[in-house]
């Protein structure tokens, strides 16, 4: 147990028997229960485990089903085939799980997915640039601002509106599973400096400056898929400012690909918040984007909407 580092890296003739004189079979079963941190962490105690955890076999079965889909949207990868056999030679599935597990921008960078790294669920996140949002165009209502807690780097800033609607649409192969479908929100001006301290979107002094008309009205959240399955719900925007929230918009169920060879189940999800009660205005909101998380898994605090 008392081991240095000098004596992991020894020959095995000379440290006598041990986990480094393990089958790398046997090593290999124990990483096929492990998620991929522990994999990365095990890997370097001893020559079984780094010789197993460079295995295709078992980083495969930590991919999702429809990674060749993903892969697709890497860009770059154009003459390789995470199949091996391309131009560029093969790909091993370590490399590819490594590179999935980084964002992945697509739509002129509005919109990207990763591989959450010790389940290898895909999450995504789309930019508040990417949605619709009722006039956007207009900086008499909204103005994008620069803020760094941002992973787009930059936020819609609603000032005052009376029709408040923003609406997005996601059209994708998502692996097998159930996600949940949030939006990040913050109630109050943000910073207009891209070079702000921690609190980006506004300081204790003006983060409730200018918030209006959410206690009047509930905002309703809205989620629909292709394949039928619906949730509706409502919430007042009544979160302390100053701070991020993930307000849950639903659910939706992705089914096990059974006919689309490992792509994944094509699913669209069309979503919305509202509120467009005329009789006031409201203002004072952050927009920062659209999360989609699989089920129980949260980086953030989430706020449930009732209904």
């Amino acid at each position: 147990m008392g081991a240095g580092a000098s004596d992991l890296a020894a020959p095995a003739e000379a440290a006598g028997s041990g986990l480094g004189d393990m089958p790398e079979l046997c090593a290999a079963e124990v990483l096929l229960r492990l998620g991929a941190p522990d994999i990365c962490r095990l890997a370097r105690l001893n020559r079984a485990f780094r010789s197993a955890a460079a295995a295709d076999f078992v980083w495969e079965a930590k991919l999702p089903e429809n990674y060749g889909y993903l892969m697709g949207f890497v860009r770059g990868s154009a003459g390789e085939d995470v199949e091996g056999g391309g131009k560029r030679g093969a790909v091993g599935k370590k490399e590819v799980y490594a590179r999935l597990a980084k964002a992945v921008r697509f739509d002129d960078g509005k919109r990207e997915f990763w591989l959450e790294k010790s389940t290898g669920m895909v999450c995504m996140a789309l930019s508040s640039k990417s949605l619709v949002i009722t006039g956007i165009d207009d900086r008499r209502y909204w103005v994008h601002m620069p803020n760094t807690e941002s992973r787009f780097q930059s936020v819609a800033y609603l000032q005052q509106i009376w029709w408040f609607e923003v609406v997005g649409e996601i059209d994708f192969r998502f692996p097998a599973g159930t996600y949940s479908l949030y939006f990040r929100l913050h109630l109050g001006k943000p910073s207009s400096s891209r070079h702000a301290g921690r609190r980006g979107c506004g300081s204790e002094k003006n983060a409730g400056s200018g918030i209006h008309g959410w206690d009047r009205k509930p905002v309703r959240f809205q989620l629909s898929t292709s394949d039928g399955q619906n949730a509706v719900s409502q919430r007042y925007l009544d979160d302390e400012p100053g701070s991020w929230a993930l307000y849950h918009a639903g659910d939706f169920v992705v089914a096990p690909d059974t006919e689309e060879h490992g792509q994944g189940r094509p699913v669209r999800v069309k979503f919305s918040m509202a509120q467009i009660d005329c009789t006031h205005t409201k203002g004072g909101l952050c927009v920062d984007s659209v999360l989609v998380y699989p089920r129980g898994f949260r980086t953030e605090r989430v706020v449930d909407a009732q209904r």
